[in-house]
C-alpha cells in the first residue's frame, strides 16, 4: 500500500523555480534512497513532503490524505519524521530532554531508542552541544523516531562522520528497515552502503525526477550519467 504519493510537483523560493516535477512513491515497509548530485532538488523535496515549503503544483498525499494545504506540524501529527540536514538538536538541553521534548506514544520510547543506540543512555544527562558529531546524528535519529512516525526522512545522516560511526548509522538503518513497520526515505550519496538498504530509488537531475527504479536495477551508465559516481 501506498503511504507517500509525490506527482507532477513544483515548488519554487520567491521567483527561483527549484522543482520542475517531481514524482516519487514510498510504500509501507519500503525505503527509498532520494540521490542526485548537489543542488539537483533533493532537499527541498523534503521540505516540500514536510510542509516547510508549499509547492506551486502537482499533488502530495501521505496514507491517502492530500497534505498540500496541511501546515508543518499538522503533517507531522500524520506520522512524518525528520532527521535534518545538520542535525539541529537542542543544543542547550541534555539528550533526555532532546528525547523527551519529541516523545508521542507507540513502539519507539526511550528503552527502544536506547536499544538502537546505546551510547543515547549513556549520555543521557549531558547536554547535546558536549556530544561529537555522530552521537548528535544518533540523537537526531533517536529524537525523530521518539514521535513514532509512519514515514522517517534522513537527510544526509552519515555526511561528515567518521567512518566507524557512519558504519553504526548505517547498521541502525538496517536495523529499522529489519522491523518492517517503518517506510524510510533516505538521502545519501554512498551507493554501496544504499545497496545494503534501499529498495527503491528516484534520481533528480535539476529539480526533475529523471530516473526510478529498483536498487537492483541503478547500474553503471546510469550513475555515471546522472550522479557522477
Amino acid at each position: 500500500m501506498s503511504l507517500l504519493d509525490m506527482h507532477g510537483i513544483t515548488a519554487s523560493y520567491g521567483a527561483s523555480q527549484a522543482l520542475f516535477g517531481v514524482d516519487l512513491n514510498i510504500d509501507e515497509g519500503q525505503v527509498l534512497a532520494l540521490m542526485g548530485r548537489n543542488g539537483m532538488g533533493k532537499s527541498t523535496t523534503i521540505k516540500v513532503i514536510c510542509r516547510m515549503l508549499k509547492n506551486t503544483g502537482g499533488t502530495v498525499s501521505f496514507a491517502g490524505q492530500d497534505i498540500s494545504g496541511l501546515p508543518t506540524h499538522k503533517a507531522a501529527r500524520l506520522g512524518l519524521g525528520l532527521v535534518p540536514e545538520g542535525r539541529r538538536c537542542f543544543s542547550n538541553l541534555t539528550v533526555y530532554e532532546n528525547l523527551y521534548a519529541s516523545a508521542q506514544p507507540g513502539v519507539w520510547d526511550f528503552a527502544a531508542v536506547h536499544a538502537l543506540f546505546p551510547r543515547l543512555q549513556e549520555r543521557g544527562d549531558q547536554f547535546a552541544a558536549s556530544l561529537s558529531g555522530g552521537e548528535q546524528q544518533m540523537l537526531a535519529i533517536g529524537r525523530a523516531l521518539m514521535t513514532n512516525p509512519r514515514l522517517l526522512i534522513l537527510d544526509e545522516a552519515t555526511e561528515g562522520l567518521a567512518p566507524v560511526v557512519r558504519q553504526e548509522i548505517w547498521s541502525a538503518i538496517a536495523t529499522l528497515k529489519q522491523t518492517g513497520d517503518l517506510s524510510i526515505l533516505v538521502v545519501d550519496k554512498t551507493l554501496s552502503e544504499l545497496r545494503q538498504v534501499a529498495d527503491q530509488v528516484v534520481i533528480l537531475e535539476r529539480g526533475k525526477s529523471v530516473w526510478t527504479g529498483s536498487i537492483d536495477a541503478l547500474n553503471t551508465e546510469t550513475t555515471d550519467r546522472y550522479l557522477g559516481i
